[in-house]
């Protein structure tokens, strides 16, 4: 079996949750529901699982835990978190959670704004957990629960008929723009736009290479950079070096995978481009502190 084919075997025995199994509005390509009435209708949806959308939830009331890449968190009211296609999450909610979930297709702003990279603006879409997860601030409170009224209303099977693309779009953007306002300020500073962008290129990049590209130099080579440049960034602005960030993403998706019960070590190890069941289990054992094995008996 070539690493092609079983590339392709892994994603399909992914459990991947497709937006057309937790969606009814505009032909699967937008969703946005009660809290309540979303997790009656998922409640099964409690397993590790992926989407292949955008999602995020709004908690106004309720008690419980959800987790994103191994990270977890507490529910508190007005505590919002987003989700970008790819990640794993799993949820442990308490009777009473409420609130709003929204799920939107990956290109749903793509013929509309002409630009496949314009969510990577709003931090909240970084693909970094800690960017994720906050607390929407007092001020905003109100214009956050509107706009999701709004929508809700408008999208509700009374209005479906009425609604359209374009609005949707355009509410959501004036939520997103609203809820980046109110965020506690970058660690970026101002004036260093660039650098600020040759970080996201690199992330972006990293994204797309990382099974098969370990190494700083080559991301610096398409940035047009130095390595020694590309670490500064990293270090100065990530707190980690480049090859730690690069080695961060490969054992993200070693950790993804393992919790997928169907996965043997060696079909994760040659699925991540890892020259054999050996070299692997010692590369996430340097990173994680355990052996995959032994993270698995954990999450699993």
């Amino acid at each position: 079996m070539t690493l092609f084919d079983l590339s392709l075997f892994m994603v399909l025995k992914v459990p991947v949750i497709e937006q057309c199994a937790v969606s009814n509005n505009l032909k699967g390509e937008v969703m946005l529901e009660d809290l309540s009435g979303y997790l009656q209708r998922n409640k099964s949806l409690i397993f590790p699982h992926r989407h292949n959308f955008y999602h995020f939830i709004l908690f106004t009331k309720g008690r419980g835990r959800h987790t994103i890449d191994f990270e977890s968190f507490t529910i508190e009211p007005w505590q919002i978190y987003f989700m970008s296609p790819g990640q794993i999450h799993t949820w442990d909610f308490e009777d009473g959670v409420d609130g709003y979930v929204v799920n939107f297709d990956k290109d749903f702003f793509t013929t509309f704004l002409l630009r496949p990279d314009y969510l990577t603006q709003f931090s909240f879409f970084s693909g970094l957990v800690r960017d994720e997860v906050f607390v929407v601030k007092e001020g905003a409170r109100e214009i956050v629960y509107d706009v999701l009224n709004r929508l809700h209303f408008s999208l509700s099977e009374a209005g479906e008929k009425a609604v359209s693309k374009d609005y949707v779009q355009i509410s959501l953007l004036y939520l997103f723009q609203e809820l980046e306002k109110q965020r506690d300020p970058s660690n970026v500073p101002e004036g260093d736009v660039y650098n600020h962008t040759l970080l996201r290129n690199f992330l972006n990049l990293i994204e797309l290479n990382y099974k098969e590209e370990r190494l700083p130099k080559y991301y610096a080579g398409l940035l047009y950079i130095t390595p020694n440049h590309l670490n500064a960034l990293s270090k100065e602005f990530l707190g980690m070096s480049a090859g730690d960030i690069i080695r961060g993403r490969v054992l993200l998706e070693a950790k993804r995978l393992l919790v997928i019960k169907d996965y043997s070590i060696s079909e994760i190890a040659y699925g991540l481009n890892f020259n054999d069941n050996s070299y692997f289990t010692k590369f996430f054992k340097k990173m994680e502190g355990c052996t995959p094995e032994e993270f698995r008996k954990i999450h699993v």
